[in-house]
């Protein structure tokens, strides 16, 4: 199993930064890829970006230039560095990760609730 904590989310301006960090815990050596999601109000969770076991990375057109993933394996930490952001981006922030069996986004972290005001 893999336990996943995030923390660093909060109230921000409109054009402000947060940096959102994931800390993992337990089979960690299984991971391979990890990735945030957000959860808008009245919307369904979706990927904003991702990072492979060999960096590469992916980022949803709505964030691209504007949000940063990176990953401290030392650490068994994933970072998310948000900036320029937009009321749009308000939500709740999931660090996840796949199971390496079946690909499947099965490991969740509590979520963590970035409010971005106008």
């Amino acid at each position: 199993q893999v336990q996943l904590v995030e923390s660093g989310g909060g109230l921000v301006q409109a054009g402000g930064s947060l940096r959102l960090s994931c800390s993992a815990s337990g089979s960690i050596f299984s991971i391979n890829g990890m990735g945030w999601y957000r959860q808008a109000p009245g919307k369904e969770r979706e990927l904003l970006a991702a990072i492979a076991s060999d960096g590469a990375t992916y980022y949803d057109d709505s964030v691209k230039g504007r949000f940063t993933i990176s990953r401290d394996k030392a650490k068994n930490t994933l970072y998310l560095q948000m900036n320029s952001l937009k009321p749009e981006d308000t939500g709740i922030f999931y660090c996840a990760a796949p199971d390496p069996r079946t690909g499947s986004w099965d490991y969740w972290g509590q979520g963590t609730q970035v409010t971005v005001s106008s």
